[in-house]
């Protein structure tokens, strides 16, 4: 049982993180704002002091904590904290993305705290401010905006939010209001105060967005940094991070696990050849800071050295995902060069880039962009200027038929890749990346159409029907219909054609982009509705109602009222795709069991 403290944007993703396990959880917050859903949880509103947190946990057999709540809720850490203390149970604080690239911005203004944020705008002759640090802090700096009567404060558009100004005797006529979608630019330019006053509230916070205005418009920014943590809370960065921690606290919450891609596992191989390297010493375990954030520790299973060399070798584990690559040996070689620089070599079983629209130059070895930096950041931290990085995977290429590697013209291996640096079991998330790679070479070897299908099954006839197009130009959607037209459009593809089974077809026709048996059902009075719109007979309606199966329609039906209907239902799907393509042509080919194309429909 999991108790998720939210009401902010990192509410929502601890929720969604939650939601993937079998396990019950509780979601609470003070107000009842924030619409939300919970599947298998359940909600709670109203603040929780200490007592009241420690006796609803020790009640529920509450054996996890996540603080979701906002980063300056001191408060609720320091109340978690202490509950996790009593009861000895772990507390995870689920932390605020800062953007990257504010993160040493020389140009800010930073303050430890609200007091020390009074004492540098004083020094700083501010008098014209505009703080957008939020209504519960009017109170916190009264004794500058007291002193200063041009002082605006923007807060959020709410009866709530203007009563607790009025309260802490902010005077209205100085109030702004926040709404979706305003201009910081417009602003500013509006306003021109002599310095604008913000928190360390993140990406969720809008930070990026008021640095971006006030640097364009020459205002000075200060910023209130997030306050420290308690002991005992555990920051993790991001859902995969929280998700990963949730797993080693409470096992058997997730039913199946999660693992770790070939880029982490190729990057703890580095780190332990460079310390055998460096020590002569081969660690029997490294740690790696993960892209998402988090930590990870490896177990290496093998090394060698020579003169000028070392080796180490890390299996990877991608738990209950069935890759093909899982248990896989992977051997990382270092040698130290003089070029000062980090080059990648081809080993045995890694893949060579045959085809443009990776984002890897034609013949380097297939070492995604985030593995390469991993490693590049290990060998800088190593203190070598330079160094040769050959990474061999045992068996890849055999792997590698059962990948998409040929299909994306990657020949003799398989690819060291991730982005988060963890495998997710059956992730769909990596399903749709696959596929908009796929979408990418497509375009980046020239093709000028794209023909989807939704499988093997689906495949054959539109091959037959485009004998002319090379390999690349098929791509299988599986149920992501919607991401796949969205990936075609981004890449810049104006003519789509999609294979279509008669099952996915219904599903679309009503709108549904995601045909997944476990997101959608055959909503048969759809089907029925449609049949009569389309001039079919009452037999039609009657069989459709009988049904179970969307192929049944080819037996239950007469030929006319198949004729009548089916270019209906093609309609009806392009009608819900076409805006996808902005403004591109698609082309539907209905797929009928035998494997024919039983009906079409073109612009």
């Amino acid at each position: 049982m999991i108790l998720i403290l939210g009401g902010t944007t990192e509410g929502r993703i601890a929720v969604a993180t939650a939601a993937e396990g079998c396990g019950p959880y509780f979601y609470a917050t003070r107000g009842a704002q924030q619409r939300i859903e919970l599947p298998h949880g359940e909600r709670l509103t109203g603040a929780l002091d200490t007592a009241a947190m420690e006796a609803f946990c020790r009640s529920h057999g509450i054996r996890l904590l996540v603080d979701a709540g906002h980063p300056f809720a001191e408060e609720l850490h320091r109340t978690v904290a202490a509950v996790a203390r009593t009861l000895e149970i772990p507390a995870l604080r689920l932390e605020r993305q800062f953007p990257a690239a504010e993160r040493d911005n020389a140009t800010l203004v930073r303050c430890a705290d609200y007091d020390e944020a009074m004492r540098q705008l004083e020094r700083h002759g501010i008098r014209r401010l505009l703080a957008l640090t939020g209504v519960q802090t009017i109170g916190r700096l009264r004794p500058y905006w007291s002193r200063h009567p041009h002082t605006l404060f923007r807060i959020l558009d709410r009866p709530e939010s203007r009563e607790l100004a009025a309260a802490q005797g902010f005077p209205a006529e100085r109030l702004l209001f926040f709404h979706e979608g305003d201009d910081e630019r417009e602003l500013l330019e509006r306003l021109r105060p002599d310095a604008v006053l913000t928190k360390e509230s993140g990406e969720s916070g809008y930070f990026s967005r008021k640095a971006a205005a006030a640097r364009e418009a020459g205002i000075p920014l200060f910023v209130v940094q997030r306050p420290a943590l308690p002991p005992g809370l555990e920051p993790v960065a991001g859902g995969e991070a929280l998700r990963r921690r949730i797993e080693e606290l409470l096992p058997g919450y997730y039913p199946l696990r999660s693992g770790y891609t070939t880029g982490t596992c190729a990057t703890a191989a580095a780190y332990a050849a460079l310390e055998l390297l460096r020590s002569g010493s081969l660690p029997r375990h490294v740690t790696v800071t993960l892209p998402c954030g988090i930590e990870a520790r490896l177990p290496v299973e093998q090394g060698d050295s020579g003169e000028g060399w070392a080796s180490a070798s890390v299996r990877k584990e991608a738990g209950d995902d069935p890759d093909a690559t899982n248990h896989c040996l992977i051997t990382v070689r270092i040698a130290p060069n003089s070029a000062g620089e980090v080059r990648f070599l081809r080993g045995e079983g890694v893949g060579r880039v045959t085809l443009p629209g990776l984002g890897i130059p034609v013949g380097e070895p297939a070492v995604n962009a985030t593995p390469r930096r991993m490693i590049r950041e290990a060998v800088a931290a190593s203190g070598l200027p330079g160094a040769d990085v050959t990474i061999s995977v045992a068996g890849g290429e055999e792997l590698a038929a059962r990948t998409f590697n040929p299909k994306l013209g990657i020949v003799g291996g398989i690819s060291i890749i991730g982005t988060s640096g963890i495998v997710r079991p059956f992730s769909n998330e990596a399903f749709v990346a696959s596929i908009r790679k796929e979408i990418e070479v497509a375009r980046a070897t020239g093709g000028r159409g794209l023909v989807i299908n939704s499988g093997g099954k689906s495949e054959g006839p539109v091959r037959r029907e485009f004998t002319g197009l090379p390999p690349q130009a098929f791509v299988h959607y599986g149920n992501f219909i919607g991401e796949t037209l969205a990936a075609a459009a981004d890449c810049g593809f104006r003519e789509v054609t999609m294979g279509i089974m008669l099952g996915k077809a219904v599903k679309l026709a009503e709108g549904h982009l995601d045909t997944h048996s476990r997101k959608v059902v055959m909503n048969l009075e759809v089907l029925a509705a449609l049949a009569a719109l389309s001039g079919c007979t009452e037999t039609a309606a009657e069989a459709i109602g009988r049904m179970t199966l969307a192929r049944e329609l080819w037996e239950r039906l007469a030929p006319d009222d198949l004729d009548r209907l089916m270019p209906a239902l093609l309609a009806e799907c392009r009608r819900h795709c076409t805006p996808l393509l902005r403004g591109g042509r698609l082309s539907l080919l209905l797929i009928s069991e035998e494997g024919r194309i039983a009906c079409r429909t073109e612009e």
